[in-house]
């Protein structure tokens, strides 16, 4: 009963993206960031749980979970970084065993916690909500999702109807503009030289 509840809900996330929407920041981040959904609020006899990581290795946990999910055709229906947490992601399975597999011999991964988690607990974490984003022209910053996914970038121009912005990446050795979408990047570093009025003129 579980098994076909469980299999009306959407196929092992290739997931946040783009925690382009973090799920609160998991995709809003939604979390791929590859994107990864939240758990509905009905469980439909799904279970959740936690996973301890290496702190900062959260995204390459993520990542090879999602792989043995593909791989292993195994029941687990949703993985979620919520950004902003430190050492932990949530798995969403039809049981422990599964999420157990999901996670064995992953590297930086530490174990699954032995209490279940509620969806209430971790509700505010996943909820997107709409929020103005404060982006500048010549702003420094991550990309969260994509390809150029941990790439460093500088802004070169932001449209904002489309919410989208412009950016060359720091590493290349040719600039060369990229075009992502707003909630595909967050700011690490402003450069207070750079003029106000540049930024308001690019985002008209």
């Amino acid at each position: 009963m579980e098994d076909e509840q469980g299999s009306e809900q959407k196929a092992p996330v290739g997931i946040p993206t783009m925690a382009g929407a973090e799920i609160r920041e998991a995709t809003p981040e939604v979390v791929e960031q590859k994107v990864v959904e939240a758990p509905k609020k009905e469980e439909l006899g799904t279970h959740i749980f936690a996973l301890r990581t290496t702190a900062n290795r959260e995204d390459q946990v993520l990542d090879f979970i999602v792989s043995n999910i593909t791989k292993k055709k195994l029941p687990v229906f949703c993985v979620i970084r919520p950004h902003g947490m430190r050492g932990y992601i949530f798995v969403e399975a039809a049981d422990r065993q599964s999420a157990e597999q999901a996670a064995f011999n992953v590297p930086y991964a530490r174990g699954i916690l032995p209490k279940e988690i509620n969806y209430s607990e971790i509700e505010h974490m996943l909820e997107q909500v709409k929020r103005e984003v404060d982006i500048r022209k010549s702003d420094i910053v991550e990309i969260i999702s994509g390809p150029f996914k941990r790439e460093q970038a500088k802004v070169t121009r932001i449209d904002k109807t489309k919410e989208e912005v412009v950016v060359e990446l720091l590493g290349a050795a040719v600039p060369i503009p990229i075009t992502v979408k707003i909630d595909a990047v967050k700011v690490i570093r402003r450069e207070s030289e750079a003029p106000a009025e540049a930024a308001s003129d690019d985002e008209l």
